[in-house]
């Protein structure tokens, strides 16, 4: 059931959000909006007629990417805010925070490597949004996410404003990948795969659902193996490959717009959108986890879970559990104990 109803594709949500005509009213901010993911993905945002406002924040450069993308001759109005004091302002009436903020990783880090400095960031910057825009949407890009969202969530908690159907971990450039990888193996368009991928979003944690793929599509085991692997390795694909220059920052960018168009478009009351994400979940023994979720006015409407699957997808699963777990521990000890 859930390939099928997982039909938005690849691009699908991109071009719609380039392409649109509803509501077309998202107040949008990108926090970390002058890095390396937030620069790309506030140029992606401003081309969409869904977003009507771009709040933009940064400690540097800010008001010179804000003066850069508000001569592009789309209609959402672009305003820079620049450090700790302007982030109040920033936050005001947004009904979607995105959060790329925070270090890349280099060659021989793992996302874990990044969780000191981007804990502190993530942990910082949604304190602001849980005071300042409690009911926004809340997607987290910061790497390791397996530990960010729990953060998120903590801090949420302790501003009493805390709602689970609103937080979301953006796995987005997981799928993205799956179905570029699938549909080059396979000689498909890519626009028209679609294989959802759960778990989280580092390494063996990383589950893409190869036999839940629309089309349809098989590999012998071995191939499987191989392709599973890229899957979940396609990060240090990308920071090997920049060689020491960054890391995954056009893709994510492109996963992180195609993720907020389907949420707003969702928002604005269109029926049938499905993304996975890294969310609060009973799924599995694992409290966050990441699964196809229908999505509505109010964020989640329905997580649609695992679904049918392989012993060999099954095996996945068991065998991320321990490292999700230890993940997910880590960021709530530091939200617990950050002042």
């Amino acid at each position: 059931m859930l390939s099928r109803l997982a039909r938005p594709a690849a691009a699908a949500a991109l071009r719609r959000g380039l392409a649109t005509t509803a509501q077309n009213n998202a107040k949008v901010a990108v926090l970390g909006a002058s890095g390396g993911i937030g620069q790309p993905l506030s140029l992606l945002l401003k081309n969409s007629p869904l977003v009507s406002r771009l709040s933009l924040y940064d400690i540097a450069h800010t008001p010179g990417v804000a003066a850069d993308l508000s001569h592009i001759e789309t209609r959402a109005n672009v305003k820079g805010f620049l450090g700790p004091e302007q982030l109040p302002e920033c936050l005001k009436g947004c009904d979607v925070v995105v959060i790329p903020a925070g270090v890349p990783r280099k060659p021989g880090m793992t996302r874990d490597d990044l969780f000191n400095t981007n804990a502190s960031i993530v942990a910082t910057l949604t304190t602001a949004c849980a005071k300042h825009c409690p009911e926004a949407m809340i997607c987290i890009i910061s790497n390791p996410v397996n530990s960010t969202i729990p953060i998120t969530s903590e801090v949420f908690k302790k501003h009493g404003v805390y709602n689970p159907n609103r937080i979301f971990g953006v796995t987005t450039l997981d799928i993205v990948r799956a179905n570029t990888f699938v549909a080059e193996l396979k000689g498909l368009d890519p626009a028209r795969v679609s294989v959802p991928v759960i778990g989280g979003h580092a390494g063996k944690t990383i589950i893409p659902l190869i036999s839940q793929c629309t089309p349809k599509v098989d590999f012998p085991q071995d191939q499987l193996e191989k392709l599973t692997g890229r899957i979940q390795e396609a990060g240090t694909e990308v920071v090997k490959a920049k060689a020491g220059a960054g890391s995954a920052t056009l893709s994510m960018a492109y996963a992180g717009a195609r993720f907020v168009f389907s949420l707003v478009d969702a928002m604005n009351g269109k029926e049938g959108v499905i993304e996975c994400a890294f969310v609060r979940s009973e799924e599995t023994e694992s409290p966050y986890f990441s699964t196809p979720l229908l999505l509505g006015k109010n964020g989640i409407e329905k997580n649609l879970g695992i679904g049918k699957i392989t012993p060999f997808e099954e095996k996945m699963v068991a065998e991320a559990m321990s490292e999700l777990k230890a993940s997910i521990k880590k960021g709530e000890d530091f939200a617990k104990n950050f002042k």
